[in-house]
């Protein structure tokens, strides 16, 4: 009886073992869940004042503090770290407040984030800061990004809001019109850079909004996207007429504004308020790039076009996404002036550190060795920071172009189809026109 009951308990645990090793390969959030969170929170509490003292995270205690240890408690004065307000754990990681003493600050904190990862074995440590004086430690217990998944979608307040992809501290990544207006996106050939546009398309999609494109590879990439798309512009005659009337629709709009004495689009009661558009401009060098000299007029004025746009047009709800594979200075005039407006960087991997000094050399230098850091077998992985200088890992969740059509086509009915955008409008194949013909077709009435 005593042997059998032996081998029961050491078969027991050797199928825990067996379960906690699988779970640590296959189900990330369950073994940090029930093995290294615990583990992470007693290594971070019994090593904190430790840690942060070798890190150079403390400072010298106030004249009064020192002469109470001193006089008081008869004790020796010890260099102070940071006051731990809060420590709570989440799915994939822990994330400590902590109030800053006088004498430092959140980007000494920032400065020593890996050797805090390495103190405390966690996969990551991201320093944010709050509110004065305060920051979190969100520490990411194992590489969320080698396996997208998705947080639980919650109910986002205000207009103009889509989850893109999976922040490197298991957060969400959105691109939020209204904070951040105009956006660069930026990659190398198989670097994830299409597989982002798809999922920022199909979170458009769902929205009310007018989405339209600028394709000048013949419309290969945008294509896929015709049911919701309000217009398409697929050669660079196209795209400087569509330009022109954006601008002419940006200056009526902005009399709109002018009527109703308010500042922005969404200041207009729903009943006079236009719909926001959203344009997608893929490889823009197509753009900037002339072959003949008869053509560098077009040239010019569309870039001048864009940039007004990108200068002015949040305000009465035109928000641009341009992609490309580089955008720098080379590609003549007013390139330089149009990144300077696209506020938001989103950057993959990149094939040389000009390019990622382009997309994020005025974000961080940090931020550019990141990019060129992102190795080549992990498709989707990003950078993306704006100009308060922030940065941080993403990575997009694998959308295949076949579910972007659907998408596509289930909402299509949002689609917007203002009269200024009618010589714009797609066509769609007659085979795709006729099956969703019937569904256009409202019942009439029956009359005797």
């Amino acid at each position: 009886m005593t042997d059998l009951t032996t081998v029961l308990e050491a078969t027991g645990a050797l199928a825990g073992a067996g379960g906690l090793g699988y779970a640590k390969a296959h189900a990330p959030r369950v073994y940090w869940s029930l093995v290294g969170l615990p583990v992470t929170v007693g290594r971070f509490t019994f090593s904190y004042g430790t840690t942060m003292d070798v890190c150079g995270l403390t400072v010298q205690p106030s004249k009064l503090r020192a002469f109470m240890v001193r006089n008081v408690t008869r004790g020796e004065v010890q260099p102070v770290p940071p006051k731990v307000r809060r420590v709570r754990g989440t799915s994939t990681g822990l994330i400590a407040t902590l109030r800053l003493p006088a004498g430092l600050e959140p980007s000494d904190v920032a400065a020593a984030s890996n050797r805090l990862r390495h103190a405390w074995g966690v996969h990551s440590v991201t320093v944010v800061e709050t509110k004065p004086g305060v920051v979190e430690l969100r520490m990411t217990g194992y590489d969320v990004l080698r396996r997208v998944k998705m947080p639980r979608r919650r109910k986002t307040a205000g207009h103009m809001v889509v989850p893109v992809a999976l922040r490197e501290d298991g957060s969400t990544f959105v691109r939020d019109y209204r904070k951040v207006p105009h956006a660069l996106t930026l990659g190398a050939n198989q670097s994830g850079k299409s597989m982002y546009q798809r999922n920022l398309i199909t979170g458009l999609a769902k929205l009310p909004v007018g989405l339209l494109g600028i394709d000048c590879k013949r419309g290969v990439e945008q294509s896929a996207y015709l049911h919701r798309l309000s217009a398409l512009a697929t050669t660079p005659e196209d795209a400087d007429r569509l330009l022109e009337v954006l601008i002419t629709e940006m200056e009526e709009r902005f009399d709109v504004l002018s009527a109703h004495h308010v500042s922005d689009l969404w200041g207009l009661p729903e009943e006079v308020r236009p719909d926001p558009l959203v344009l997608l401009v893929d490889e823009v060098a197509e753009l900037f790039l002339t072959a003949a000299k008869k053509d560098e007029e077009r040239r010019d004025r569309m870039v001048m076009r864009m940039v007004r746009l990108a200068q002015m047009a949040r305000a009465v709800g035109i928000y641009l996404e341009v992609c490309g594979q580089r955008f720098g200075s080379e590609l003549g005039k007013g390139a330089t002036m149009l990144r300077a407006q696209l506020t938001g960087r989103v950057v993959h991997r990149v094939n040389d550190k000009q390019t990622g000094e382009m997309g994020l050399g005025d974000v961080s230098p940090d931020a550019v060795m990141a990019a060129t850091a992102i190795a080549a077998d992990r498709p989707g992985v990003a950078v993306a920071g704006d100009s308060s200088g922030g940065w941080f890992r993403i990575r997009t969740p694998e959308t295949t172009p076949a579910v972007a059509t659907a998408v596509c086509r289930q909402y299509a009915h949002l689609a917007p189809h203002p009269p200024y955008l009618a010589p714009f409008r797609p066509v769609l194949p007659a085979e795709t026109a006729a099956d969703d013909a019937p569904s256009l077709i409202k019942p009439q009435p029956v009359t005797e």
